[in-house]
């Protein structure tokens, strides 16, 4: 609530400079909240979500952003990454945000509805599930066209998406041009596609070599 402070010095019912700015910002965000900038996919700019009571800042990952149901985000500091404290905000990496969370394009008078402005850190469980790495197979062409032979995610921890990579390249060595004939496959660590999280296989229930065999007879049959 905006209390209307009488000053010594001021006339009946003025408002002193410093009142005007908290009238003045609690009117921006009521027209932020009702007319919100809409939120267009691959825009790449900042986008503000609900996450329970309060609006959060969040940015997309770039190629990850097109919907329509789900993206991949990450929340930060209403201030923006590099701002005084900005890195004391809890930091829980890329989720999964049903786009139906989305109030619109973030506006920095929605600040004062973030958990920062009540002086809280975010909570460990935001309501969206993890969104992290994945590894893509892939099989191209000599005149570089191709397409993927399997997707493997979501991993937990990027670590553990580049140790499947590293490990599935190691088994490809010196075979690369000859486990498909006529294609050069590889892998390689990729951002999880949350989008695309249908076409994905979960790397934690079997080994990724014994998938990447099983996609290659597949290519091959």
């Amino acid at each position: 609530m905006i209390r209307m402070l009488r000053r010594c010095g001021h006339s009946p019912g003025a408002l002193t400079f410093e009142d005007q700015a908290v009238v003045d910002a609690f009117r921006a965000m009521l027209a932020a909240l009702r007319s919100p900038e809409p939120w267009t996919p691959g825009c790449g700019l900042d986008i503000a979500v609900r996450v329970g009571p309060f609006i959060e800042r969040a940015r997309t990952r770039p190629g990850d952003d097109h919907g329509p149901d789900l993206i991949a985000v990450a929340l930060q500091h209403p201030g923006g990454a590099y701002a005084p404290y900005g890195a004391h905000y809890r930091n829980l990496g890329w989720l999964r945000c049903e786009t139906v969370k989305i109030l619109g394009v973030w506006n920095q008078a929605y600040s004062p509805l973030t958990h920062a402005a009540a002086g809280l850190d975010l909570p460990a469980d935001v309501g969206m599930k993890p969104a992290h790495y994945g590894v893509l197979v892939e099989a191209r062409k000599p005149d570089d066209t191709g397409y993927t032979l399997l997707r493997l995610g979501p991993y937990t921890q990027a670590r553990h998406a580049s140790q499947d990579a590293d490990r599935l390249t190691a088994a490809l060595d010196g075979r690369e041009t000859v486990v498909v004939p006529g294609v050069m496959v590889t892998a390689r660590p990729a951002p999880f596609d949350v989008s695309d999280h249908e076409r994905f296989t979960d790397p934690y229930e079997a080994d990724a070599i014994a998938l990447m065999d099983a996609a290659v007879e597949g290519a091959n049959s």
